[in-house]
C-alpha cells in the first residue's frame, strides 16, 4: 500500500499545484459532470464489497472522468470518489485507497498520455477523438493500469493471474464499451461536458 500511497499523494500535489478549482471558475457547465461523477462512481466502485462475488472486479470510469473534468480536475474528483466508496461500503481504507489509484488516478493518467500522444501524431478528427480516446484507449488504458495494479499490489483475491488477466482484459472492454458510448453522446449533445474536446479543433475545416 506504501506504492498507492505515494501515487495518490505525488498526483493530488501536481493536480492543486496546477489550480484545478479554476477550470469550474471557467466552465461553470463541468459542474454538472464533476457533481455526477461524485453521486454515481462511488456506487459502482463500492458494488463488488456490498455485492460478495466469486471474482471482485470493479468499473473504473477514469478515462470518462478525465475526458469529462481534465487530469487536473478529475484526480482530486477520483481520489474523492475512493473516499465515498470507502464510507458507503465494507471497504477498508487500504482497499479504497488502492482502488482509488489502480481503478481512478493510474488510467486517468494513462488516458491523459495518450490523448497527447493522438493529438501530436494523429489529425484533428472527431472519429479519432470518440474512437482513440473514448473507446479503444479506454481499453487500452484501463487494462495497462489493472495489469501494474496485477503486477504491483493489487491481485485480485484468490484468482491465479493468467484468469486474473482475462477477467481485467473482458471488464476493461465493458467498461470502454461505455465510454465511448457516452463519448459520442456527449460529442453529439452536450459537448460543454467534455473539457477534452474542442469544437474548433475537431469540426473546423483545415
Amino acid at each position: 500500500m506504501a506504492l498507492a500511497g505515494t501515487l495518490a499523494l505525488v498526483a493530488l500535489a501536481i493536480a492543486l499545484w496546477l489550480r484545478p478549482w479554476r477550470l469550474l471558475a471557467a466552465q461553470h457547465a463541468l459542474l454538472s459532470p464533476l457533481l455526477a461523477t461524485l453521486v454515481i462512481l462511488p456506487w459502482l466502485w463500492a458494488l463488488p464489497a456490498l455485492h460478495h462475488a466469486p471474482l471482485q472486479l470493479q468499473w473504473s470510469g477514469a478515462v470518462l472522468v478525465l475526458l469529462m473534468l481534465g487530469w487536473p480536475l478529475a484526480i482530486p474528483v477520483l481520489l474523492a470518489v475512493g473516499v465515498l466508496a470507502w464510507a458507503i461500503s465494507p471497504l477498508t481504507a487500504e482497499a479504497a485507497l488502492a482502488q482509488a489509484v489502480w481503478q481512478g488516478v493510474v488510467p486517468a493518467t494513462f488516458a491523459l498520455l495518450l490523448g497527447a500522444a493522438l493529438r501530436r501524431w494523429l489529425p484533428p478528427h472527431p472519429f479519432i477523438y470518440v474512437l482513440g480516446r473514448g473507446f479503444l484507449g479506454a481499453v487500452v488504458c484501463l487494462f495497462a493500469a489493472s495489469l501494474l495494479a496485477q503486477a504491483m499490489e493489487a491481485p485480485l483475491p484468490g484468482v491465479p493471474d493468467e484468469l486474473g488477466s482475462i477477467a481485467r482484459w473482458l471488464m476493461a472492454w465493458g467498461d470502454a464499451f461505455v465510454t465511448g458510448m457516452l463519448t459520442a453522446i456527449f460529442v453529439a449533445f452536450r459537448p460543454q461536458w467534455l473539457l477534452t474536446w474542442s469544437d474548433r479543433r475537431y469540426l473546423e475545416k483545415h
